[in-house]
């Protein structure tokens, strides 16, 4: 989600940074000017990660930087993002690291149509074989490559290559492999055709509502108010009720530190009980964080 930060609004946005928790990672994006031919956050964001089981047969298989979801089954796998371009083989390798294939995938899903979520999908897909499937709006990016121009963040961003025959579906539409279902919550705002995922993962007879938010940022080209886009506000406001009503027991985000999940690992490392990945607030804190981050952005924004 890089963008550009006109003068005027580099302290709201250093706040906006603050207020999330996610400097670290934002630093490179947030300093500098963003260049297509030069993304010093790729570099941060494509980071090493070893692979983890997050829960039950839910694991991370993407970069530090970047999630990638992994959900197994023994007739076939769901991936949920593919980051970045180059992220694709380390995406790969991880899925092989845990004992798993990339030819049993038979599913990739999306969060959002960005470079660095949807990035890898085109090579994935090649690998694999498998069905895409992504909302309306999302689908005909795919299909058609590029950056959509109703994206509040178009002419920032770097294209995405086309994905072949891409399915589509609506709103809380479960898709299916094998036993596994998981269901789409359209969750627009950051972009038009955004799409939060739910689904269960037991272990043993226990078995817990995961969460796969897609992001509730407000982000955006120098001259896009959202106070402009009623649109927008509406698809945010749509989202906030989501990750408020929705059963959540584990919650993982596209940008794996917005959700804490660095900490929470180390915490589960270090044997923390109980299990620090288990937090049933922690989509209505999300929730919250992102109203608030709203407010601010479009408080800074003036007259429409």
């Amino acid at each position: 989600m890089p963008f550009l930060i006109p003068p005027q609004n580099a302290r709201f946005y250093f706040q906006v940074v603050l207020f999330l928790g996610i400097l670290p990672l934002a630093s490179p994006w947030l300093f500098g000017q963003y260049s297509k031919s030069d993304c010093a956050s790729c570099r941060v964001w494509n980071q090493p990660q070893e692979p983890f089981k997050i829960y039950g047969n839910t694991y991370y298989v993407g970069t530090h930087g970047l999630s990638s979801i992994l959900i197994t089954s023994p007739a076939g796998h769901v991936l949920i993002d593919g980051a970045l371009p180059e992220s694709a083989q380390q995406i790969r390798d991880h899925i092989r690291a845990l004992g798993f294939r990339i030819e049993d995938v038979k599913l990739i899903l999306n969060s959002h149509v960005h470079f660095d979520h949807a990035g890898g999908i085109a090579e994935l897909q090649h690998w694999s074989r498998a069905r895409v499937a992504a909302s309306r709006w999302s689908g005909e990016v795919l299909r058609k490559g590029g950056v959509a121009r109703d994206d509040p963040q178009y002419g920032l961003l770097p294209d995405i290559a086309k994905v072949k025959h891409v399915e589509q579906f609506d709103n809380e539409d479960v898709v299916r492999v094998g036993h596994l279902a998981l269901t789409a919550h359209l969750t627009p705002g950051h972009t038009p055709g955004g799409t939060s995922w739910t689904w269960k993962s037991c272990e043993g007879d226990r078995c817990l509502n995961v969460v796969y938010a897609d992001s509730v940022t407000a982000v955006s080209a120098p001259d896009f108010k959202f106070m402009a886009h009623p649109d927008a506000l509406k698809g945010f406001e749509k989202s906030f009720a989501f990750l408020e009503g929705a059963p959540c027991d584990i919650l993982i985000t596209t940008h794996p530190e917005i959700s804490g999940l660095w900490s929470r690992l180390e915490r589960r490392n270090q044997e923390a009980k109980p299990d620090p990945m288990i937090d049933a607030g922690a989509c209505k804190n999300l929730a919250e964080n992102g109203r608030e981050q709203l407010r601010k952005r479009v408080q800074s924004e003036g007259s429409p």
